[in-house]
């Protein structure tokens, strides 16, 4: 029996294992989790065999040390999903993970395995570094950052304890984040489908239509009312995006 065949690896989470004709991976937020695609995964199991990427350093992983640079995190993860190619692949990120399934992405095309499609949401493209030093700030300001874009960790930090928890993996990503920088290169050539918020403080408008650059394979962009995490109160509309992306490259 293969990799491929279990329900998890050290970094995939395979909550609801389909029989579907592609493989969807997802890589979450700076200080996200696997269990963030939970719910994604069972809405799309019909059309995908999602693939929920757990990065070390949180849950079941916390004792193990976070990966302290995203080109870092893409090499460690590239060796693991390239075990899961036995069917067609298609990656999505939010924010930390959409520069993170890129990276992944252009490692895999430069081995001869093309995405059926790149789905990046909640970042501005690879080209656009923002480094605001929220990796250097206190525990306080680090927490009131968090609870600025929302998401569903902003009301776990509220239990003192839990912070504790969840703060060195949070400060972690996003010193990964705040210190990347895009390395030239070809660019994709898989479909790209680009979600953005037309409130998101992190992402202009001009920073979201800048990842037209980044693919010769198709280009859409899809901007929604709200802030950094308005897939959340759009999800209905975004599954239904990246099933229609999952489905045509398929056709």
């Amino acid at each position: 029996m293969t990799r491929a065949e279990d329900h998890t690896t050290s970094s995939i989470r395979r909550f609801h294992p389909s029989e579907a004709g592609v493989r969807l991976v997802c890589f979450p937020h700076a200080g996200g989790a696997a269990s963030y695609f939970f719910r994604l995964s069972r809405q799309l199991s019909p059309v995908a065999d999602v693939l929920a990427v757990q990065y070390p350093g949180r849950q079941e992983r916390r004792k193990e040390p976070c990966v302290g640079s995203v080109t870092e995190l893409a090499d460690m993860l590239v060796a693991e999903v390239r075990e899961w190619t036995g069917r067609p692949l298609a990656l999505f990120g939010h924010s930390m993970g959409a520069l993170v399934g890129f990276e992944v992405a252009r490692r895999l095309e430069r081995e001869g395995i093309r995405p059926v499609s790149f789905f990046a949401s909640g970042r501005a493209a690879p080209s656009f570094s923002r480094d605001e030093g929220v990796h250097r700030r206190d525990d306080r300001a680090l927490i009131a950052k968090v609870r600025e874009l929302g998401g569903t960790a902003s009301g776990l930090l509220d239990d003192p304890d839990v912070a504790a928890m969840l703060l060195p993996a949070i400060r972690n990503d996003y010193r990964a984040v705040e210190t990347y920088r895009h390395t030239p290169g070809p660019p994709l050539t898989c479909p790209l489908v680009v979600f953005t918020g037309d409130a998101d403080p992190q992402v202009s408008a001009e920073e979201a239509r800048a990842w037209r650059a980044f693919s010769t394979g198709g280009f859409e962009l899809h901007t929604y009312s709200g802030g950094h995490f308005f897939l959340d109160a759009h999800a209905a509309s975004v599954l239904e995006k990246i099933r229609a992306g999952l489905i045509a490259p398929a056709l």
